[in-house]
């Protein structure tokens, strides 16, 4: 039975009214049934919601999010979907734990620094741009 409201569905899943109605022109929810012109939801799209927060909590985009939800035929195993995006979303998240990694490194050492001014800085001497250091790359 679709009865919630936009309003009901909003407070429940604890997102905003507009969040599902971009989420809706996103192609990530349905079109609802609509009474009197308004929303009406059934109780099936708390689970489409939990499936795009996992989705998006790991990382996805809005169009990856589509991807792995979109046109799922009955039977189809959406495990080789998610396969399939998330090896992908691996390559990009291992590419950013090295950038973290060395942006941590560069912190801490930046903390220990004593410098007056930039000439006499170490660790910008190490990274001089347009030479070899990590700025110039």
């Amino acid at each position: 039975m679709e009865n919630l409201t936009i309003g009901d569905v909003a407070a429940r899943a604890e997102l905003a009214a507009s969040t599902l109605r971009y989420y809706e022109s996103a192609g990530l929810l349905p079109p609802p049934a609509r009474s009197n012109g308004r929303r009406r939801y059934g109780e099936d799209v708390f689970r489409r919601l939990t499936a795009i927060k996992v989705a998006r909590d790991a990382g996805f985009t809005i169009s990856e999010v589509r991807t792995l939800l979109g046109g799922v035929e009955e039977g189809e195993p959406i495990s080789a979907r998610w396969r399939e995006l998330a090896q992908r979303k691996l390559v990009e998240v291992e590419a950013l734990i090295e950038r973290a990694r060395g942006m941590k490194r560069l912190l801490e050492e930046g903390l220990t620094c004593g410098c007056v001014s930039f000439d006499d800085c170490g660790l910008l001497q190490r990274s001089v741009v347009g030479g070899k250091g990590a700025a110039g790359r």
